[in-house]
């Protein structure tokens, strides 16, 4: 009798630890198009990632370099002071999206060019996504908004 009891308590434990592992592979590969990695121009620039890589840019929008084309497509370049990336994008920019202020984009590098399928932009004066933050403070040209 005590042998059957434990036969059973092995057979739900390995039953139970089956059903754990496969529910997290199933987890796993249903997140796996939704897990954009976060990149600075500075790592794009030195690890190129490949043409079918979805990941996350982020940085300032270099001054002068906002132009829209006969196409609507919008072209800019993002840096964080080090690393200078092109941005190619079609849609309708963020209200407050503009020249010197920070942005992430997602999209694919494809041929030097970052070909953004969403561009987002700080939603008041003295927002900035962490990532994009963290990535200037990297290269040393973060700087504190004023508290005024």
């Amino acid at each position: 009798m005590k042998g059957l009891k434990k036969q059973r308590r092995i057979q739900v434990i390995a039953v139970a630890v089956v059903a754990l592992i496969v529910s997290t592979a199933l987890i796993g590969y249903a997140l796996r198009d939704g897990i954009n990695f976060f990149r600075s121009p500075t790592e794009v620039a030195e690890a190129p990632p490949s043409e079918t890589e979805t990941f996350r840019i982020g940085g300032l929008v270099e001054e002068g370099s906002l132009k829209v084309n006969e196409a609507e497509e919008i072209t800019f370049n993002v840096t964080d002071g080090n690393a200078v990336v092109s941005v190619a994008y079609k849609g309708i920019l963020p209200d407050l999206f503009e020249e010197g202020q920070g942005m992430v984009g997602t999209g694919r590098y494809i041929q030097g060019v970052f070909q953004a399928s969403e561009i987002l932009a700080k939603h008041d004066e003295t927002y900035m996504p962490k990532e994009v933050i963290d990535a200037l403070k990297e290269q040393g040209v973060y700087q504190e908004a004023d508290g005024s």
